[in-house]
């Protein structure tokens, strides 16, 4: 992209030009020169900004999705927020994560591979913590899992995968299955070392402890469904087709709910006095007289106009005249 000067920036090279300041020949010179870009063949750029913002936007849908079950089994606030999705070599980033952290790898076919959900360890003991009944403090000291704790935190995030899977039903309809549990980087190896991974990070807010967890994806895992991950299609794919089942369900519900509907026999106003000196046997003249017309209010709006009367030895409204949307207003501006 070419640089743009803004006017301040021109008006004082000029200055500098006039004052000799600046030499113009090399100004020329450097503009001739050929610039030359540095690629790095280890940090091969395999996704496009379109894919990066696809998966930001499925991922911040996880996220929703992972506050929502963490928030029901702890039976406290969990707040999970995409902080960044970027592409990296795998072997980065297994260097940048803790030599005692909490590895869930686990498949997700048709996805080809493994990939791996990291938990800081301060986050999963807070997790255990709760599941067990205490507060869910913040831990400083991180201790190696007992059998116990191993199966619930498998059980618990194995069923946090279904998060996973509703995140990504706009693009691919997964069956994720937990696979392991590891605690040390080192003994996990789900790609080459060199190969490009999208790594997902998530600020993880529970009580008063904080910390992250990292979702990688290896490229060669999506490279089949690159295409599906352009914005444009995403869109295209995430519109639900109507069903008319469903549709069919949603109309009986709508017809079978209830609604107040309430017959206005008049209105009228006083003051704070009157009302105070209001007793038993007292009368109160309303604005409609006895054989006018009364209005019937859904909600809000006049739908009806009735007269009242007796059925049946009750008080009854006979409707005589349906209002429609927008007749009642223009009736009362004129």
């Amino acid at each position: 992209m070419v640089d743009v000067l803004s006017q301040s920036e021109i008006d004082t090279l000029l200055a500098a030009l006039s004052r000799g300041e600046v030499d113009g020949d090399h100004l020329k010179k450097d503009n001739t020169q050929r610039r030359v870009k540095v690629y790095d063949f280890k940090r091969a750029v395999r996704f496009s900004k379109d894919h990066i913002r696809s998966l930001t936007r499925i991922h911040e849908t996880f996220a929703r999705y992972l506050s929502t079950y963490f928030s029901a089994q702890l039976r406290t606030f969990v707040q999970i927020n995409v902080v960044q999705v970027e592409q990296l070599p795998y072997e980065e980033f297994v260097r940048s994560i803790p030599s005692m952290t909490i590895l869930n790898i686990f498949q997700a076919e048709p996805f080809e591979g493994r990939l791996v959900l990291e938990v800081n360890p301060n986050i999963a003991y807070t997790l255990l913590d709760r599941l067990f009944g205490g507060f869910g403090g913040s831990f400083e000291e991180v201790d190696d899992l007992t059998e116990i704790e191993q199966v619930v935190i498998e059980r618990v995030f194995g069923n946090a995968l279904d998060s996973f899977r509703e995140a990504w039903k706009t693009v691919v309809d997964l069956t994720p299955e937990h696979e392991a549990l590891e605690t040390n980087p080192q003994f996990m190896q789900i790609v080459s070392p060199n190969e490009t991974i999208a790594l997902i990070s998530l600020s993880v807010k529970v009580g008063e402890a904080t910390g992250m967890m990292n979702l990688c994806i290896p490229h060669v895992t999506l490279e089949p469904y690159m295409q599906k991950l352009s914005v444009n299609n995403l869109f295209f794919t995430s519109r639900k087709e109507r069903n008319e089942e469903e549709e069919k369900q949603l109309h009986n519900r709508v017809q079978k709910t209830k609604v107040d509907l309430v017959a206005l026999l008049g209105e009228t106003s006083i003051t704070v006095e009157e009302l105070l000196q209001l007793s038993t046997g007292d009368c109160l003249k309303l604005d409609n007289h006895k054989d006018d017309m009364i209005r019937l209010k859904v909600g809000e709006d006049i739908k009806f106009i009735g007269s009242p009367g007796i059925s049946r030895h009750k008080m009854a409204v006979q409707i005589i005249e349906h209002i429609e949307e927008g007749v009642e207003q223009d009736d009362e501006q004129q």
